[in-house]
Parts: C-alpha cells; structure tokens; sequence
C-alpha cells in the first residue's frame, strides 16, 4: 500500500506549537502528550513511532542515531526520523513543511533527515 503523507509524531523535547502549525495546514502531527507517553524512554518512544507508522521528529540527535543504528544492524524498517536543531516553533515547523510538500511517507521510509 502507499503513502503519500508523513504523519509526524514529535518527541518531548519539541515544542507542541509545532504541531499546532503543521496541523492548521493539514498535516497530521502527533505530539508524545496527545499520545500520551509523556516520561516514556527513547527506545519506547521509536517504537511507538514505528508501530504508528510515523516519522519521528526530536532535537535529540545523539540518542536517537545510536537508536536507528540498531534497527540498520537488525534489518528493521522506521519511517524515518527527522533531527530538528533547535530554533523557534514557526522555523521548524516551516522546515517541516519543506520535507512534507516534497517527500512522501514511502520515500521517508528508513530515512534519516537533519533540519
């Protein structure tokens, strides 16, 4: 089946007000307090995002590449993390929406992004 939009599921460290941008331009954005997995570890939150089917998005760099390195190693499939430098909401949310008009949910896929 294909996928054309990215569904984001944005970690703790993001501020919310990036998922209230990208929701009023349609976008589907999930943030871990919606999902209700606040305090979760970060190998619980990449599994929740893997078992929802969504992109992760976090300022969490470091953490999260030795994470998706394991699933490389195993052969298990993500549907992409998106590294964020910290910036104001409105410049992530509108560096997000570059990759949202121009990369679909197939092609995210085991796809690492930094903005």
């Amino acid at each position: 089946m294909s996928n054309l939009f990215i569904r984001l599921y944005l970690d703790e460290d993001v501020n919310v007000l990036v998922a209230d941008l990208l929701k009023a331009r349609g976008f589907d954005a999930l943030t871990v307090r919606d999902a209700g997995q606040l305090q979760a570890s970060d190998e619980e939150q990449l599994a929740y995002a893997v078992n929802q089917r969504r992109t992760l998005v976090t300022h969490n760099r470091t953490d999260f590449e030795e994470l998706i390195q394991v699933y490389f190693n195993r052969e298990q499939t993500h549907y992409g993390v998106i590294y964020a430098v910290r910036r104001p909401p409105q410049e992530i949310a509108q560096r997000l929406l570059v990759i949202l008009n121009q990369v679909t949910a197939d092609e995210m896929e085991n796809q690492v992004r930094y903005i």
